[in-house]
């Protein structure tokens, strides 16, 4: 079950006329300070890191320079004591769990790959021994992994198996004779890939494998497996590959493993949830083989968490880029031998830019509720499995929706800034190329938003088989954002479809954010109920047949948890704006969180028409209106990436660091000389004009 508690909505009273300035300004301080959330002081101080020259992604290195100097980098971290938080006390850590990460993602303005090599050793090595493993491993192994002693890799993904990691094909097989257990990787599907740390500098690994003990298969399993010895050569039985040359990170060294019976000693099983006895008796506190799968993997949810985060720091970083260029580079005049324009003037360069900033907004306000809904499991104060649940499903779906707009936004400055976009030096082509592989690792973007959508039709299967649309649709509410659809944006609903009036009137319902709020609802209950009830008998027909319904409906389900997800961004973000304080930032956001909305319901237009929701002049009444918003919003363009935080040691860009503004003004100063000393050429065309009168 997702977040139900309290809603904050009435906290803040409604903005008021009274209460708006009548042009209303950015408190940039106040509103960077709302965006940094919770944890503050951890992402300052990581910022303050990232900082550091040293730390940069340099372009044009080759990729074994790109790794050498990312380990490199790593044994920064170490020294400025930036990798302890999630750690216990106990080994010097502060069980800071969001804190730990919110300054982990924070590390993607400094380069990808330091990022993603800090949570391969950190986040998911470290992790899987932490949350896994108990008291003796804790203590045997943590320290040699906090202090970078021991490099390690996190082999869970193999070639034939990536998202389908119960059905892995690595065997652990105890041998009571000896205690141990045998690793086999009996094919060459089997091999793990893709391993971060793998290819060169792990010399141990948490692997993933099936374990099997008198002649029962218990299911994945993780174990504590040596890989390399001290000069770096494999240990006997053990092998791999170098991946080589990817499509981005290449500072990460990953690469394959084989196993060829490698033996462990019985106590390297991480036995936090399930053991094996000397005698090969298996053990767990959990009975159910597919819930025990599902609570160990649901405990190193922290990799999604951490992608939504970096991807919300992507896109802040493209949009400071292209936005700042956007607003200096000038091009076309209006009148001959008069000023260039700026091209964030023109409507259509607007239109590209702006609902990404709206967008990056949802997505950094939604991140932070990710994040509390983390730290509140891993921090103890609710995890139960309700609350668990609602965890990895929430991950499940902002990672999903976050990565993808990360690519889309960083695609669109890219193409927004022209050639200038293109050069290595500006950051955005490089950026792109590194965040590519977030909408498949930690879960491939499409199999996550199936499991949500699974969830989601097991809780309509089990609350509302035979309740009415209205009772589903307020749920779907509460689900998104601990608030009921109000009856009033019901009935608006119901009667759009028959609203022939004006287009003023129909912005003005469109407005309304109990309207808005009406139509992404129950855009989201009606896509979940529609499919509940095509699949309602598939539990009652043959596997095959069951299978076959399902994945008919596949595509459908996928579309639902993905309307589902931009809900509970729509809803997030409306939190957000009923909580902030300042007047003019209310009202700015407002804005924003009305483009963001409105949005989305441009872009499902169709569904909408289809299913009778929105009429054709409603339809009209949604793009006009955004197109008043992002000319609207464009004077605050810059003070709101401001708002971001980033400085120019996080930037980079030399188009967003006075580059371009550079250029702009010795072009406008040598033509101003040139028509003030009366030397400037009569154009032909104008000529021309003057002869003909």
């Amino acid at each position: 079950m997702v977040d139900t508690s309290p809603t904050s909505h009435s906290a803040t009273p409604p903005i008021t006329t009274d209460s708006v300035p009548p042009t209303p300004q950015v408190n940039v301080e106040a509103l960077a300070e709302q965006l940094l959330g919770r944890w503050k002081e951890d992402r300052l101080a990581a910022r303050k890191t990232a900082a550091k020259p040293e730390l940069h992604q340099i372009n044009g290195l080759s990729m074994q320079e790109h790794r050498e100097r990312v380990m490199a980098q790593l044994r920064v971290l170490v020294e400025e004591g930036a990798i302890q938080r999630a750690f216990p006390t106990s080994l010097g850590g502060s069980d800071n769990h969001g804190g730990n990460i919110a300054s982990f993602e924070e590390l993607v303005t400094a380069d990808p790959s330091l990022q993603i090599k800090s949570g391969v050793q950190w986040g998911l090595f470290g992790a899987a021994i932490l949350h896994l493993g108990t008291a003796p491993h804790h203590e045997r192994w943590l320290p040699q992994v906090i202090n970078l002693e021991m490099p390690g890799a996190f082999a869970m993904t193999e070639t034939g198996h990536g998202s389908d990691v119960a059905n892995i094909a690595t065997t652990a097989t105890y041998d009571e004779s000896t205690e141990e257990f045998v690793i086999d990787t009996p094919f060459r599907g089997a091999w793990k890939d893709y391993i971060g740390n793998a290819a060169i500098q792990g010399i141990a690994c948490v692997l993933f494998a099936q374990l099997i003990t008198k002649g029962v298969n218990h299911g994945v399993h993780a174990f504590f497996v040596p890989i390399r010895d001290t000069k770096g050569n494999f240990l006997p039985g053990v092998g791999g590959d170098d991946d080589g040359l990817k499509g981005g990170l290449n500072g990460i060294d990953n690469g394959r493993l084989h196993f060829t019976d490698v033996r462990i000693p019985r106590t390297n099983l991480l036995n936090r949830y399930g053991d094996v006895a000397p005698d090969g008796t298996y053990s767990s506190p959990i009975d159910s083989p597919g819930r025990r799968f599902f609570t160990m993997i649901g405990t190193l949810v922290q990799g999604r968490v951490s992608l939504d985060g970096a991807a919300a720091a992507a896109m802040k970083l493209g949009l400071h880029i292209a936005l700042t260029y956007g607003s200096q580079r000038r091009q076309f005049t209006v009148t001959e031998g008069g000023e260039e324009r700026v091209i964030l003037d023109y409507q259509r360069h607007q239109r590209r830019l702006i609902p990404k900033l709206a967008e990056t907004f949802a997505v950094t306000f939604a991140h932070e509720r990710l994040l509390r809904k983390f730290d509140e499991v891993f921090s103890g104060a609710d995890d139960s499995d309700a609350n668990r649940e609602e965890l990895e499903t929430l991950a499940a779906v902002l990672k999903s929706l976050s990565t993808w707009a990360a690519l889309d936004t960083l695609q669109e400055c890219r193409e927004a800034c022209g050639g200038a976009g293109f050069l290595a030096e500006n950051r955005l082509t490089g950026l792109r190329a590194d965040l590519d592989i977030y909408v498949t690792f930690e879960g491939d973007n499409n199999v996550l938003l199936q499991l949500v959508a699974k969830r989601l039709l097991s809780d309509y299967s089990s609350k509302f088989r035979n309740a009415d649309f209205g009772v589903m649709a307020r749920y779907v509410a509460e689900r998104a954002g601990d608030t009921v659809l109000h009856g009033t944006g019901l009935r608006r609903l119901a009667q759009n479809v028959s609203d022939f009036g004006s287009t003023a009137r129909a912005v003005g319902q469109v407005r309304d954010v109990d309207y808005q709020r009406a139509l992404l609802g129950t855009r989201v209950g009606s896509m979940v109920a529609t499919v509940a009830e095509r699949l309602k008998e598939a539990s009652k027909l043959p596997p095959e047949e069951g299978a076959r319904l399902f994945n008919e409906n596949q595509n459908e389900l996928i579309e639902a948890a993905r309307a589902y997800g931009e809900f509970v961004q729509w809803e997030t973000f409306t939190r957000a704006v009923n909580q902030t304080m300042d007047a003019g930032n209310r009202q700015i956001l407002t804005w924003l969180r009305d483009l963001f909305g409105l949005s989305l319901i441009e872009k499902h237009v169709a569904w909408y028409l289809i299913n009778g929701r929105l009429s054709g002049q409603r339809a009209e009444s949604v793009t006009q209106y955004i197109d008043r918003l992002v000319e609207r919003i464009r004077p605050y363009a810059l003070d709101l990436i401001e708002t971001f935080g980033y400085g120019p040691e996080h930037v980079r860009a030399p188009i967003a660091l006075g580059a371009e503004k550079q250029r702009q003004d010795e072009a406008r100063a040598y033509y101003a000389a040139q028509r003030a000393a009366g030397i400037a050429p009569v154009h032909e065309k104008t000529l021309k004009k003057r002869q003909s009168r």
